[in-house]
């Protein structure tokens, strides 16, 4: 009777698993059913994370058009209403950009939107 010789195909599994681990804490990173267990859960945390990110980022936004707003004598939902009255289509990203890097032409932007609304 002989021993049952898996082959190398564990070892490359183990070997692919271990390395997504590299710089997890204990034996976290070098044992591999533990390795799994915290794999998947890393896994799961960054899929939830790229869902989080997009909502981050547009609460990020806001806040920095808001506070931009404010230094121009207006609130970011009164500027809202009135870019959509002026039919002025910008997207958050853009003007949170343009509030942090180009506060002249947000000036300008405010005023124009605020004489048509």
């Amino acid at each position: 009777m002989s021993r049952v010789k898996r082959g190398p195909s564990p070892r490359r599994r183990h070997k692919r698993v271990l390395a997504q681990t590299e710089g997890f804490f204990g034996g976290r990173k070098n044992r591999y059913r533990q390795a799994m267990r915290v794999l998947w859960k890393a896994w799961q945390y960054a899929y939830v994370g790229r869902k989080l990110r997009k909502r981050d980022f547009r609460s990020l936004w806001i806040t920095r058009i808001n506070a931009a707003c404010r230094l121009n004598g207006t609130t970011y939902s009164k500027l809202m209403a009135s870019l959509g009255k002026a039919g002025i289509e910008l997207d958050r990203k853009t003007l949170a950009e343009m509030a942090l890097n180009d506060a002249a032409a947000f000036t300008k932007l405010v005023g124009l939107a605020s004489s048509a609304g």
